[in-house]
Parts: C-alpha cells; sequence; structure tokens
C-alpha cells in the first residue's frame, strides 16, 4: 500500500473512530437523559406512596384516639353515675342524721328548761 493510500486509511479511520465517538456521546446522554427520567418517576411514584401510607397511619391514629376518647368518656359517666347514686343513698342518711341530732337538742333544751323551772 503506497504511503497516500495509508494516509487517507488512517484519516478515513480517524474520522470513523470520531463518528463511533460522537455516536457514542450520543447515546450515552440519551441514556443518561432516559436514566434520570426514570429515576424522577420512580422518586415521584415513591413520595406519593409514602404520602399515602401517612395519610394512612394518621387516619389509623385518629380513629385509635377516637375510639379511646370514646371510652374515656364512657368511664366518666359510669364513675358520675355511681357517684351520684352514692350520694343519693347518703343523702336520706344525712337528713335522719341531722333530724336526730336536732331533736336531740331540742329535747336537751327542753330538759334544761324544766329543770330551770323546778
Amino acid at each position: 500500500m503506497a504511503r497516500p493510500e495509508v494516509l487517507n486509511s488512517i484519516k478515513q479511520a480517524e474520522r470513523d473512530a470520531d463518528e463511533i465517538i460522537a455516536e457514542a456521546e450520543s447515546d450515552a446522554d440519551e441514556r443518561l437523559a432516559e436514566a434520570r427520567e426514570r429515576a424522577d418517576e420512580i422518586r415521584a411514584e415513591a413520595e406519593e406512596a409514602a404520602e399515602s401510607e401517612a395519610q394512612e397511619r394518621l387516619e389509623s391514629a385518629r380513629e385509635e384516639i377516637e375510639e379511646r376518647r370514646e371510652e374515656i368518656l364512657e368511664s366518666g359517666r359510669a364513675d358520675r353515675d355511681e357517684l351520684e347514686r352514692e350520694a343519693r343513698d347518703r343523702v336520706d342518711s344525712a337528713v335522719d342524721y341531722a333530724v336526730e341530732r336536732f331533736e336531740e337538742a331540742v329535747n336537751q333544751q327542753a330538759e334544761e328548761a324544766v329543770d330551770a323551772q323546778a
């Protein structure tokens, strides 16, 4: 092969190599852009799933809190009712005691008045 043919062959090989490199760089850039786009999609899907999970947990927690609140209120109502029953039961005893003490005081004063006259 003559020298000019070798030089032309080398130049052609360099052009071919430049073209291959340019195509490879273009392909790499395209793949990188696709990978970034897919990563953005995956990130958005993950954020959406996380938000949905957080909402579900929040709703579940609210339901549990409401159930516990109702239990506490019901327990408080039961305690109140029991205290009211006990208080009503004691009213009669307290009235009876007060009447007895009053009668004793009246009787004692009457006896003292009788003794003072005698």
